[in-house]
Parts: structure tokens; sequence; C-alpha cells
């Protein structure tokens, strides 16, 4: 079977002040944010940035009632998801259905950036919350 897994899309990191978390990343490492965007539909905001290929992506809640919220709740902050990137995500999201892997989104839905997202949960992925990210044509992408 070929690999439905393109590339490491982002590794997403729950915080609770994503002002101080930038501020860390860009004192710390020299990192600076490439995008920022409030998902709406998932109550959280979130600032990109790049790293090669690819990006970290803080996560702050902005409502009480997101997973995210919730998460940071349980677990405190950290590690949230790993997004890969693939090349359908209706067609890999098909396939770890068809594999018998527990999904949370049962049909790819939007994301940030205008791609093409759909979760895996992490029971059947060995305690990692997995995203599926399919990239458009518009999406601005993390390669240079």
């Amino acid at each position: 079977m070929d690999s439905l897994l393109t590339d490491i899309d982002h590794v997403a990191i729950a915080v609770r002040d994503i002002e101080a978390a930038i501020a860390w990343y860009a004192d710390t490492l020299g990192a600076t944010v490439l995008h920022r965007e409030e998902v709406v539909s998932d109550g959280v905001h979130e600032a990109l940035i790049r790293v090669g290929d690819s990006y970290i992506q803080l996560l702050t809640p902005t409502r009480g009632d997101s997973t995210v919220a919730a998460f940071l709740e349980r677990r405190g902050e950290g590690l949230h998801h790993v997004g890969y990137r693939v090349s359908d995500c209706a067609t890999a999201l098909a396939a770890v259905k068809a594999s018998g892997a527990r999904v949370i989104d049962e049909v790819p839905r939007p994301g940030s950036r205008g791609t093409t997202i759909a979760f895996v949960h992490p029971r059947t992925s060995f305690g990692t919350l997995i995203e599926l990210v399919e990239e458009s044509s518009s999406t601005p992408s993390a390669r240079p």
C-alpha cells in the first residue's frame, strides 16, 4: 500500500496565552508568525510559525466549549495534535475508516488557510490526535 501521507503539515501546541507563546518563539528561537486566523467553527485562534516545509501551530481557545479549552483544562499546555498533508482528504479519510480506525470527522470539512481537513481519533492512533490536511491550489503553503 502506498502512503496516504505526503508531508508533516504542522505540529499543534495548545497554549493559554498565544501572545506570550508567540513572543517566546520569537525571542528564544528567532521564529516569526507567518499566518494568524480565528477558526470560528473550532473556537480557536491559531498562529502558524514556519519551520522548513511545515508549521508549528499555536492554538488558544476563543470560547470555553472548544475542544482546545477542554484539552487545556484536562492536560494543560502542550502538544495537541499532528497534522499530516494528504493529496486528497476524502480518499485518505475513507481509507482510514475502511481500516476500522475511529474518526472524529465522518466527512472532510474546511480548515484554516483554505485547507480541507479531517481528524482521526487518538484512541485508534496510539494516543495521538491526527489531522489529515489537504491543501488547495490557493492555500498559502509553508513551502517557499
